[in-house]
């Protein structure tokens, strides 16, 4: 036989967890963990707006991008005094230069390298600012370097001296050979060729500077320079020409015809080069023709590192001999026993 036994419905945990439930005191009560983040909506303040934030925000404004100008279209910086004139067009669209960052530029490029320092005093008459603020604006154009170099220790200096020197660039070359302010047959310089010889380079500027004032006070005018490097590879072409044409000629005949011909001193069987020749036009007469009457001046710089026999060599040379005064007191011992020789030596 088959008995159905009934059973109680299914019944949900709240209909059994009722206050009409029966609970057995026996079985353990299981505690729900609070939710933290109902417990935080229960606490959040009204979100209705009070008066303190009843006006409207203002529109934020978006930051416009920058654009990067490139340094040719940028406006020079006005001139820093009333008396100093403003930068003038030049031929290179868009280069604006004063008058004396063109002659800085002229300095650098027929001396190759320039102390600082003179160009502050010879120049710009001892205003540091002023040069400053124009070396800053070539270098931003790219036609000027700026480089700090040791000095020589002699033994008397504790620590090393430094000086900086002014150099063109390759740019500053190009602008000044298009800008015409030079002869166009005039070498102008770029960059450092020798670094080991920037103490004795460097002095060369000093030493025209003072001969040059003393040229125009005799009435020199148009005043040119030609360093060393130029006139060493006219004369090394002359001699290969000579030798070529004539093998059988000694090497002391043409040298010396060599000499002759470029106006050089021919001492010990060596032609005498000077660090720099200045030449320029003298006045004419009124009895003279009308054709050029020009001259020139050789100068020299000394430094401690010269020896005996090439002080000695210089002198006889004729050369108007320079020489800073650090300089100039090494070389008084070296020729202590030709005192004659002091007699030339001018100082820087």
């Amino acid at each position: 036989m088959r008995i159905d036994i009934p059973q109680e419905l299914p019944r949900s945990r709240e209909e059994a967890n009722g206050p009409h439930s029966h609970v057995d005191e026996r079985t353990p009560t299981r505690n729900v963990p609070e939710n933290p983040l109902q417990h935080r909506l229960q606490q959040a303040p009204d979100p209705r707006p009070d008066a303190r934030h009843s006006h409207p925000r203002a529109p934020r404004r978006k930051k416009e991008p920058t654009q990067d100008v490139p340094c040719e279209r940028r406006r020079p910086v006005a001139s820093d005094g009333p008396r100093r004139p403003a930068r003038a067009t030049t031929n290179i669209v868009g280069l604006e230069l004063r008058p004396e960052e063109k002659q800085l530029l002229r300095e650098a490029g027929r001396f190759r390298v320039v102390r600082t320092a003179d160009l502050r005093e010879l120049l710009y008459h001892g205003k540091s600012g002023t040069l400053e603020n124009d070396l800053r604006y070539l270098r931003d154009k790219g036609l000027v370097e700026t480089t700090r170099v040791n000095l020589r220790r002699d033994g008397r200096r504790r620590s090393i001296e430094r000086v900086e020197v002014v150099t063109l660039t390759k740019e500053g070359r190009r602008l000044l050979i298009e800008d015409g302010d030079l002869p166009k047959d005039h070498k102008v310089y770029a960059g450092l060729v020798k670094p080991r010889e920037v103490e004795h380079d460097s002095q060369i500027y000093r030493a025209y500077r003072k001969e040059a004032e003393r040229i125009e006070g005799n009435g020199g005018t148009n005043l040119r320079v030609r360093l060393d490097y130029e006139i060493k590879a006219d004369v090394q072409k002359a001699i290969y020409r000579e030798r070529k044409a004539d093998p059988a000629r000694g090497m002391a005949e043409i040298k010396e015809q060599v000499a002759r011909q470029f106006d050089l001193p021919f001492v010990g069987g060596a032609i005498q080069i000077p660090d720099a020749r200045i030449e320029y036009d003298l006045p004419r007469a009124d009895d003279q023709d009308q054709g050029s009457c020009t001259g020139h001046e050789d100068i020299e710089v000394l430094t401690a590192a010269y020896h005996r026999g090439h002080l000695r060599s210089k002198a006889q040379a004729g050369f108007r001999n320079y020489a800073s005064a650090a300089d100039r007191s090494s070389l008084t011992a070296k020729i202590e026993d030709d005192s004659h020789l002091l007699e030339n030596i001018l100082e820087l």
